[in-house]
């Protein structure tokens, strides 16, 4: 078995790909999965060409990242979205945070490859709601052991909210943040601005918490 298994979602996300798959050769013995949802895009050949393990999977980020840990061998998972690179030295962290006794589930510090003020605060924003709630969601990564992850029941099969759905049945007791970045695009954010972007999430997030089902927020997360 090895050590670490990267697990890692794609829909027509070759335009991040890239990027992610060439930072994770910092080490070079992970098992790097990528799941493919049916994208049109390249990302599959791209996968391939990194040489990587590619898998297809019914479309839906909950399916796709249970399918790929049904995949994984190593001891401990690391989901990770296709747009989200972790900063150099990521490897001496998760070794770190790996050698904890209690073997907690880890998230990395959120940031975003924009330099324009509004990137900033809204990484603020990010860092209160992981200290306040404990509630990180799946652009910073999610680090866990396979005992532990099999042991809530993994990812279940959602379009939308599948990481808040396992961050809460892990509780807040078995999450610790690893204190590194991961740099997730922020095109989403320029693209429909920062401010609308951000209350679009809380609603999606709040309607979740009152029962609306994933499936029915997905047309308003998209």
């Amino acid at each position: 078995m090895t050590a670490l298994s990267v697990v890692i979602p794609t829909l027509n996300a070759a335009a991040g790909l890239a990027r992610t798959l060439e930072a994770l050769r910092e080490w070079p013995d992970a098992q790097i999965i990528v799941v493919d949802g049916g994208s049109s895009d390249g990302s599959v050949a791209l996968a391939h060409v990194h040489g990587v393990e590619v898998i297809a999977a019914a479309r839906g980020r909950g399916i796709q990242l249970a399918a790929g840990a049904r995949a994984a061998r190593g001891a401990w998972l690391l989901f990770l979205h296709a747009d989200t690179v972790p900063a150099p030295g990521w490897r001496a962290a998760l070794e770190a945070f790996m050698r904890t006794e209690d073997g907690p589930a880890g998230y990395f510090r959120f940031a975003l490859d924009d330099a324009a003020p509004a990137a900033r605060r809204l990484e603020r924003r990010v860092a209160w709601r992981c200290r306040a709630f404990g509630l990180p969601y799946g652009d910073q990564g999610l680090l866990i052991a396979r005992r532990r992850y099999e042991a809530v029941g993994g990812f279940r099969p959602l379009p939308l909210m599948e990481d808040v759905d396992l961050v809460r049945r892990l509780g807040r007791r078995a999450l610790r943040p690893i204190d590194h970045p991961a740099v997730t695009s922020a095109i989403r954010y320029r693209r429909a601005g920062y401010r609308r972007r951000s209350l679009r999430n809380l609603l999606c997030l709040t309607l979740y918490f009152l029962g609306l089902p994933p499936r029915a927020l997905v047309r308003l997360y998209r």
